[in-house]
C-alpha cells in the first residue's frame, strides 16, 4: 500500500486503542438497528431513469482541503443532496486525513431519511460499535483474511456492508463473503492513480459471476468521475451506482451538482 494509506492505518489504529463506547446505546451495542434499505433504494431509482448516485460529506482528502465541515453543516449539506436526488450519503468520519467526524455522521443521518454509509477504515470490531448507519465501508486490502467475519459481524449488527476492492484478487474474496455490495475503488491504494478502467474491467467479472451463480450484487464505482462522460462509462460498464464525493462537495451549489449527476441519462 501507499505510504499515504499505511500513515491512515497507523493512524486509525492509535485511534482505535483510544476508543470509549461506554457512553453509547446500550441496546444499539448488542442488538441490530434498524436499516434504510439502499439495495431498494438504487433498484428505484434505475427504475426511474435515475443514476443511482451516493454523495459524499467530505471535507478533504489526504492531499486536499475542500471545506471546514462541522456537524450542522453536515446535516444541511446532506439535506441538499437528498433534495438533489441521492439514493444515499456518504460520510467521511476519520479525522486525522479527511476531517471527518463521527458527530458528523449522525447529524447527517438524524437530518434526512435516505441510507447512510459510513466511511472509514474499519480494521476493529469496536468501530461498529461508535455509530448508527445504514451502510458500512469495509475495504478489502485493509482486512486481508478478516474480510469474510468483519461481513458477517457488520450484518448482525444491522448494517450493509460495502466491500470495497481495486483488482482481481481482492474481488475474488470479496464474492466468497455473504456481501451484496461491492465497491470497485477506482483509485489504487498502492499508487493513489484513478482510473476508470478499474470498474471497466472489473464490474463485467461480478456481472458474471451473478449470472453463473444466481447470486445479485449492487456495483458501485467509486472515485474519479466528474462529469456525465464519466458516469456513463461506468454505468456501461455495469456499475448500478456511483459514489461522488470531490466533484459534488467542490460545488458551489451542492443540490446542482448532485441533481446533474442523477439526471445525466436523461
Amino acid at each position: 500500500m501507499h505510504r499515504v494509506i499505511e500513515d491512515i492505518l497507523k493512524a486509525t489504529k492509535k485511534r482505535v486503542a483510544t476508543l470509549d463506547i461506554s457512553n453509547n446505546d446500550a441496546t444499539f451495542q448488542n442488538t441490530m438497528h434498524q436499516k434504510r434499505d439502499f439495495i431498494s433504494a438504487v433498484k428505484l431509482a434505475k427504475q426511474e431513469g435515475k443514476i443511482p448516485i451516493i454523495a459524499e460529506v467530505k471535507p478533504a482528502s489526504p492531499s486536499a482541503t475542500f471545506r471546514e465541515i462541522l456537524p450542522d453543516d453536515a446535516a444541511e449539506i446532506a439535506k441538499e443532496m437528498e433534495r438533489g436526488g441521492a439514493v444515499a450519503i456518504s460520510v467521511l468520519t476519520e479525522p486525522d486525513f479527511f476531517n471527518g467526524s463521527i458527530d458528523n455522521l449522525k447529524s447527517a443521518r438524524n437530518s434526512i431519511s435516505i441510507p447512510v454509509l459510513r466511511k472509514d477504515f474499519i480494521i476493529d470490531e469496536i468501530q461498529m460499535d461508535e455509530a448508527k448507519s445504514d451502510l458500512i465501508l469495509l475495504i478489502a486490502g485493509a482486512l486481508g483474511d478478516k474480510l469474510g467475519s468483519f461481513v458477517l459481524l457488520a450484518q448482525s449488527k444491522g448494517f450493509e456492508p460495502l466491500v470495497e476492492i481495486h483488482n482481481e484478487d481482492e474481488l475474488n474474496s470479496a464474492l466468497k463473503t455473504t456481501a451484496k455490495v461491492i465497491g470497485i475503488n477506482n483509485r489504487d491504494l498502492g499508487t493513489l492513480e484513478v482510473d476508470l478502467q478499474t470498474t471497466v474491467c472489473l464490474a463485467p467479472i461480478i456481472r458474471d459471476f451473478d449470472n453463473k451463480n444466481g447470486t445479485k450484487h449492487i456495483i458501485i464505482s467509486e472515485s474519479g468521475v466528474h462529469n456525465k462522460d464519466d458516469i456513463n462509462r461506468v454505468i456501461c460498464a455495469g456499475a448500478d451506482a456511483i459514489l461522488i464525493g470531490t466533484a459534488i462537495i467542490k460545488s458551489s451549489d451542492v443540490y446542482t451538482k448532485t441533481k446533474e449527476m442523477v439526471d445525466a441519462l436523461i
